[in-house]
């Protein structure tokens, strides 16, 4: 971990690792949804990009998209909803950051948009 990298690439800082964790704790939640399903999954990536605060500091996440790519033989429907459980149940580390900002999700199955929603907790 590092304030500022001193090359491109080389080290995480406090905020990225924050996404990091958010990707992470999604990721393990939707995964072990579709096993359990029996899907078979070939290919499965989660990135998150962000919106950050303007105009003085300290700079902020103010929204999140989280894009999940799943390749393979996988029910679209079972992954939408695989995600949407993480999005509004499971996941504790989108629970705790969607009281900070929005966070949206889309889902992408052997590169079709699938659906998408946002990530809502009843705590």
């Amino acid at each position: 971990m590092d304030q500022k990298p001193p090359r491109p690439g080389s080290r995480n800082d406090p905020k990225e690792m924050v996404l990091a964790g958010l990707g992470g704790c999604t990721a393990m939640d939707v995964i072990a949804l579709l096993k359990k399903h029996k899907q078979t999954v070939t290919s499965f990536e989660v990135e998150v990009d962000v919106a950050t605060s303007t105009g003085g500091n300290p700079m902020v996440f103010t929204k999140a998209d989280i894009y999940f790519r799943l390749a393979g033989e996988v029910d679209p429907a079972i992954a939408l909803e695989s995600v949407h459980l993480s999005q509004t149940k499971y996941c504790g580390v989108s629970a705790m950051l969607a009281k900070a900002f929005p966070i949206s999700y889309h889902v992408l199955v052997n590169g079709a948009e699938v659906g998408s929603g946002v990530a809502a907790f009843t705590i």
